[in-house]
Order: structure tokens, then sequence, then C-alpha cells
């Protein structure tokens, strides 16, 4: 039996963190994004925060059970020329993303977090 009345309303992945400033650094000085907020359950304990872009949300966190490093999360978007330039223009000593075209029909794009995850922005031909 459906329940008409359950809703799956969004997916907000969570990436662990092992440095703020570095975390900052990378979300919100290079890829652009905006720290909405952030938080700890007592003083002193891990910080966890989210981050967004436009719909995109992401939440960063230093406690050790949160999440693996190492991840990989898949951004669709259109424009990833326009975001290519934007991010190349900034001169980030740590990453310089490249566009890559792929033979199923998609141009995309890495960026590597100082943490080792991963964000792979992708622009679908057929939109």
């Amino acid at each position: 039996m459906v329940d008409d009345k359950m809703q799956l309303l969004e997916v907000i992945p969570v990436i662990r963190m092992f440095d703020v400033a570095k975390a900052t650094e990378f979300y919100v000085d290079f890829l652009g994004f905006t720290e909405d907020w952030r938080g700890e359950i007592f003083p002193g304990a891990p910080l966890y925060m989210q981050i967004s872009r436009g719909p995109v949300k992401i939440h960063l966190s230093e406690h050790h059970g949160d999440a693996s490093p190492g991840v990989t999360i898949v951004v669709q978007m259109t424009g990833i020329k326009a975001l290519h330039a934007e991010l190349n223009a900034k001169n980030y000593k740590f990453n310089r993303p490249s566009l890559e075209e792929m033979p199923y029909g998609a141009t995309i794009m890495h960026a590597i977090d100082p943490f080792g995850n991963r964000l792979r922005f992708t622009e679908s031909h057929d939109r």
C-alpha cells in the first residue's frame, strides 16, 4: 500500500572535514558556497556546518562517525563552462579543475577538497 502523504524532500550529503579553516577556504572561498550555519553540541565538540550554493546543500562534519573521507558527490548542473572559468580565475593554488568530455554525453569537472573528497560537477549534453 502506498501512503499518499509520504514525500521525500531532499538529499543532503555529509562530508567529513578535519580543519574548518581549510574547509571554508575550499568550499566558500574557492567553490563559492555560502556558509548557512555552524554549531557544536557543546563547547569544544566537533564542528558541524551547512553550506549551500543555489539549491545544493552540503553538511560538513568534524564528527568521526559521520562520514568517511574519500567520497564522491555528483552535482548535476547547467553552465559548467561558466563555473570552470569562475573557479580557474581564482587561481586557487591547491586545485585547478579541468573539463572532460565523457563518451556518455556529458561534460564533467572534478574539484577535490583538502580531505580527499571529490565533487563531480556534471552537465548532460541532453539538457
